[in-house]
C-alpha cells in the first residue's frame, strides 16, 4: 500500500496513516472486504514502528473505516456513504472550528459556510463565534 509519512511534520505517524487509509476508502481506491496490509508487513514497508501501525488500525476499526478479524487480518468495512458524509462533515467542522480560533477579535466574528447539496439548491450554515449558535437556512 502506498502511504508516505512525513517524519518532520508536527502531526503524529500514526494520524497520517489514518489520514491516508480514511482518503483512500472514500476516494473508492480501497473497496469494501479488501485487504489490508498486516500491522507488520506495513510497519516494515514504511519503516516505523509496529506498534505505530497498530495504533492507526485501532483508531481506524474504532472510527468504522476496517474491521479486524484476530488471525486473520485487517478489512475495508463497508463503505457506508453516510459514514463517509459524516466523516467529511466532521472535518469541515473542525477546519472551521480552527480557523475560528486563528482568527483575532478584530476579525470579522460570523463565518458563512455554503454546503451545496445539488445545483438547485443546498443549506447555509451561519455561525455566530460570540453566541456560539448554529442557524440552517435552506435554499
Amino acid at each position: 500500500m502506498k502511504l508516505i509519512i512525513n517524519h518532520s511534520s508536527m502531526q503524529p505517524i500514526y494520524e497520517q496513516i489514518v489520514e491516508q487509509i480514511k482518503g483512500k476508502i472514500m476516494q473508492g481506491e480501497l473497496k469494501e472486504d479488501t485487504a489490508l496490509p498486516s500491522v507488520r508487513s506495513l510497519a516494515k514497508e514504511l519503516k516505523v514502528s509496529a506498534l505505530t501501525v497498530k495504533k492507526a488500525y485501532d483508531a481506524l476499526t474504532e472510527e468504522g473505516f476496517i474491521i479486524t478479524i484476530h488471525g486473520k487480518g485487517s478489512f475495508v468495512a463497508f463503505a457506508n456513504q453516510n459514514v463517509m458524509l459524516e466523516e467529511k462533515r466532521k472535518e469541515v467542522e473542525t477546519d472551521l472550528e480552527m480557523a475560528i480560533r486563528k482568527g483575532s477579535k478584530k476579525t470579522v466574528q460570523r463565518f458563512y459556510v455554503g454546503l451545496f447539496s445539488s445545483s438547485e439548491g443546498g443549506m447555509y450554515y451561519w455561525i455566530d463565534r460570540s453566541q456560539r449558535s448554529r442557524e440552517e437556512y435552506n435554499l
